[in-house]
């Protein structure tokens, strides 16, 4: 089936607009035009009840709840790097400092925790998958053991490292390779049901930025067009696309005017129909736009793209600094969120 790449345009003022209007995905967001994308032509905006039904319906339809956490609501995943070699944290949090990290986000808000024993940062080897299962499987177990309930996240490429980690308490699968590294991977989300995160990326994070000049023709268009073949093969797989995520992957294989792109139209994903999760906490285009070489201080600025993402639908925010963040969202909810017209659909 071909996905109609069309971007919803959100409606942000709280006075109701005239005519037909769209509630995205189920959730916050309101739309009555979207903007039509195509290779080699110009955007074009036309209105959302102009679609066809599929395509419209892509865009509308509910997500189904993240390993029981709806999301008509933005929601945070809190990123706990159990790695010695993270480009912001590694090794901060390994061992008994991981349980307490994890706490430490569950009370600053955090929705949902993620998990990683192996560093995805641009040049990192690989890591054998026994070494990366000693150092997840004793951070499950022991946050189940001590009573946390929030839905937990694996960040693995690995099949092996998937179903251990499953079985030692992990909710969700989160794959930066998008089913590259291994395609057995979508076969355990199958067998257990559990969700998958699909994220688009080049190579391997010893290779993906010396790629990315040179990688894309349009990257929009390339990332959804690699984004839709990942989700078709993990549906292949006997995945339901209800429990599938995809992540656009920014600086996974982009250039900071990459980022950019996929950053300013990431509405685009939503046609995919399955929801969205953004992860560009402290990354280095934060530093690069801000100035700021120190990575755990661009948590300010990390906000304010996660505030730009959530406008446009985006449902899960992958971040770092978890009481900023979630200050930055109340007060935004509190803000911009109105109320839909009754003149929705």
């Amino acid at each position: 089936m071909t996905l109609a790449c069309v971007r919803p345009i959100p409606l942000i003022d709280p006075a109701p607009p005239r005519g037909p209007v769209h509630r995205l995905a189920g959730g916050w967001v309101r739309f009555s035009h979207v903007e039509r994308l195509r290779r080699g032509a110009a955007p074009e905006i036309v209105a959302a009840s102009d679609l066809p039904e599929a395509a419209l319906a892509r865009l509308t339809a509910p997500r189904a709840p993240l390993a029981g956490l709806t999301l008509d609501a933005p929601r945070l995943m809190g990123i706990l790097n159990v790695t010695p070699d993270s480009f912001s944290d590694g090794g901060r949090h390994a061992g008994a400092g991981a349980l307490e990290h994890a706490r430490a986000m569950l009370a600053e808000g955090a929705d949902l925790i993620d998990i990683g024993g192996e560093s995805t940062r641009p040049g990192a080897p690989e890591l054998p998958a026994a070494e990366e299962i000693a150092r997840i499987t004793p951070v499950l177990s022991a946050l189940r053991a001590a009573g946390v309930t929030a839905p937990l996240s694996l960040d693995t490429r690995k099949s092996a490292v998937a179903a251990a980690g499953l079985a030692a308490g992990a909710d969700i699968l989160n794959d930066v390779s998008g089913l590259r590294f291994d395609p057995d991977l979508a076969r355990v989300a199958a067998e257990t049901g559990a969700p998958l995160i699909v994220m688009h990326s080049l190579g391997t994070p010893e290779t993906m930025q010396g790629l990315a000049a040179a990688a894309y023709d349009d990257v929009l268009l390339d990332v959804f067009d690699g984004l839709a073949a990942a989700v078709t093969q993990a549906e292949a797989a006997g995945v339901d696309r209800s429990r599938i995520l995809v992540d656009p992957g920014i600086g996974f294989g982009k250039t900071l005017d990459q980022n950019l792109a996929l950053i300013r139209r990431v509405g685009l994903f939503h046609a995919l129909g399955c929801a969205v999760l953004l992860g560009v906490s402290r990354k280095g285009m934060i530093g690069t736009l801000s100035g700021e070489t120190q990575a755990d201080r661009r948590g300010p600025g990390s906000a304010a793209i996660g505030l730009w993402a959530v406008q446009q639908g985006i449902q899960v925010l992958r971040v770092h600094d978890m009481g900023i963040h979630r200050q930055a969202l109340d007060l935004w909810q509190a803000v911009a969120a109105p109320a839909p017209p009754e003149t929705e659909e």
